[in-house]
């Protein structure tokens, strides 16, 4: 399989699986080495992506295989990530070829004249889009491989697992999927984390740290002129267990007085009574340009006080440092 054979004979999907709860940072940063690759990147949040290779086989002057290892070279010298790369004719046959892949990493091609040998031993829990549900009711009635799903009629199928269900699964173990990738990138968010040097219980100290992340995810924002549609709190606690919420703003905003209201919302939603912290994680998300957000007439003269406040400390953090006023400061200069 060369660059000069005919896309059409050749395999030109890519899926790219990362590790599990991969930090959302490298996410974005494997996406940027995708699209070093090729132009055409689909995000597949929060740790799976598709690549269309076929502008990309005739530009790199390589075949399919070499670039996933391409790819798997970048990503560990780069950033110390190993990615599962398959790829196939198709989505499914692509997404598929990834999931066959042991951790940490590796490359699986598979080429159009053998998706359906390849494809008919796998377990039909192996196909793409199969959820657990589906391929208990089909095993119930004795499809236990993808190359049985195949040789079922259509009809069956759709009997077996609803209409539309049924029509897809049938396709697919044919490896019939004509779905393209489609060009998508994440969202633009903004994040700030704090790391406590021991385990702390919810109190003056918590509540003083997320003080401090509005404070500076604030700035972060206004800093880029831009505004966040909604905010997501993540706690990590002791053993490495977290929870997670979003909530959004009723109107998009960069300014503390809102996000510090949010904030305390999310922290007390969390509930915490005796749960020890390790971090904290306080992010921007679904950001808008700042110019976008309508300017309300606002009759509350203490607000207006306090956003006039607001920015002369930016000023005065641009011109001195972030450290010369604290968050607290912040807050009681502008009550």
């Amino acid at each position: 399989m060369t660059a000069d054979v005919p896309a059409r004979q050749v395999s030109t999907v890519m899926h790219v699986r990362c590790p599990d709860r991969l930090p959302e940072e490298l996410y974005r940063q494997v996406l940027e080495q995708l699209s070093g690759l090729s132009p055409v990147v689909q995000a597949l949040p929060p740790t799976a992506a598709l690549v269309e290779l076929k502008g990309a086989l005739r530009y790199h002057g390589t075949d399919v295989r070499r670039l996933g290892e391409i790819l798997r070279v970048r990503t560990l010298s780069r950033l110390g990530v190993d990615v599962r790369v398959g790829i196939g004719p198709s989505i499914t046959v692509a997404a598929t070829a990834s999931g066959q892949i042991d951790a940490p990493g590796g490359v699986l091609a598979i080429d159009p004249d053998q998706v359906t040998d390849w494809l008919g031993p796998l377990p039909v829990e192996a196909l793409h889009g199969i959820g657990p549900r589906q391929a208990e009711a089909l095993r119930e009635y004795g499809i236990h491989c993808v190359g049985l799903l195949a040789a079922v009629p259509r009809d069956t199928v759709q009997r077996l697992l609803g209409g539309r269900a049924g029509r897809t699964a049938a396709d697919r173990a044919r490896g019939i999927d004509p779905r393209p990738v489609v060009p998508r990138t994440l969202p633009p968010s903004a994040s700030v984390r704090c790391v406590f040097d021991r385990h702390v219980l919810d109190g003056a100290a918590v509540r003083a740290a997320l003080l401090d992340l509005v404070v500076r995810l604030g700035r972060l924002l206004r800093g880029r002129d831009q505004a966040a549609r909604a905010l997501t709190l993540t706690l990590t606690f002791a053993g490495n267990s977290s929870w997670e919420k979003t909530r959004r703003f009723p109107e998009p905003s960069a300014h503390d007085d809102d996000l510090r209201a949010l904030a305390y919302q999310l922290m007390d939603a969390a509930g915490l009574q005796r749960g020890r912290l390790s971090g904290l994680v306080l992010k921007g998300e679904d950001l808008i340009g700042a110019g976008r957000v309508a300017e309300q007439i606002s009759l509350d003269g203490a607000r207006e006080a306090r956003l006039v406040a607001e920015a002369a400390i930016d000023r005065v953090r641009d011109k001195f440092g972030p450290g010369v006023i604290g968050p607290a400061a912040v807050f009681r200069r502008a009550s």
